[in-house]
């Protein structure tokens, strides 16, 4: 599974519906899974964005179906992250490609 970090923004629909069912952020989750994902963790933050959620899907198509599916219901705009494991990011700094010389 690879790991996915989507920023979201609350648009003034979803404000209204956070309102009305504050219960309605934990209901997404379950849409989350029933669209190939899962929430791994989920933070109301302070700032640019409303919410930060680490998800993780199957691949990028999986995620990209989800961040359209949500964006598209109109209470949220959703900003779409692939996240690298630090030591996989490493090791791939530290392989070189074949063929090619350094410099």
């Amino acid at each position: 599974m690879a790991t996915y970090v989507l920023l979201t923004k609350v648009t003034a629909a979803g404000v209204k519906t956070l309102q009305s069912n504050p219960r309605r952020i934990k209901e997404v989750n379950k849409d989350v899974e029933a669209l190939g994902a899962r929430v791994v963790a989920q933070y109301a933050t302070l700032g640019r964005y409303d919410f930060v959620n680490i998800v993780e899907a199957k691949d990028n198509e999986t995620i990209a179906r989800l961040s359209v599916a949500l964006g598209a219901r109109g209470t949220v705009q959703i900003e779409t992250l692939t996240a690298i494991p630090v030591e996989t990011f490493i090791r791939g700094l530290a392989t070189k490609p074949k063929g090619r010389s350094a410099g």
